[in-house]
C-alpha cells in the first residue's frame, strides 16, 4: 500500500497548544491515533473561535468534515504539551482544506502532519454550500 504523504504548507495562521492527557494514550504507552483526531478537532475549534466563528457559523454556514488524513512523524507521551499550528488551503467550490502541524511544544519534534477537507453546509437545508466570500477573503488575507 502506497504511503500518505500530506503536503505541508510553510506558513500557518494559527497555534494553539494541547496537552497529551492519559486518555490519550494507548497500549503502547504513547499518543494513540484516535486522540491525534480529537486533539485536530479541538485545534479546528480554536482556529475557527480566533475568526469568531463555530463549527455551525462561519458567515451564516456550518462546516462538515469531509475526509482527513493523518501521517505521524513520532511519538507523543502523557504530559508532552503539544503546539498545533493551523491553516487553511486547497480552496474549491464548496470547501478547502484545514493543515495542522503538530509538534512537541518543549523539544520542537514533529508528532504529526494532519489534514481535514471541509465543506460549506446549510443545516436548515440539508446541502453543500459554496464558501462564504467572508471567509475565504480572511483566509487569503491571513495566508
Amino acid at each position: 500500500m502506497a504511503r500518505i504523504k500530506i503536503d505541508m504548507p510553510e506558513h500557518y495562521t494559527f497555534t494553539t497548544d494541547l496537552p497529551i492527557r492519559i486518555s490519550d494514550i494507548n497500549y503502547g504507552g504513547h499518543l494513540s491515533n484516535d486522540a491525534v483526531l480529537s486533539m485536530v478537532h479541538e485545534a479546528r475549534v480554536r482556529f475557527l473561535e480566533n475568526y469568531h466563528y463555530t463549527e455551525l457559523d462561519v458567515e451564516g454556514a456550518g462546516i462538515i468534515m469531509t475526509d482527513s488524513a493523518i501521517v505521524y512523524k513520532s511519538e507523543g507521551f502523557y504530559g508532552d504539551e503539544i503546539q498545533i499550528s493551523v491553516t487553511v488551503g486547497d480552496f474549491n467550490k464548496y470547501g478547502c482544506d484545514l493543515f495542522y502541524l503538530m509538534s512537541n511544544k518543549k523539544t520542537a519534534v514533529e508528532v504529526a502532519h494532519a489534514k481535514t477537507g471541509i465543506v460549506f453546509f446549510d443545516y436548515d437545508q440539508r446541502k453543500v454550500i459554496s464558501v462564504p466570500e467572508g471567509f475565504r477573503a480572511k483566509m487569503e488575507k491571513d495566508a
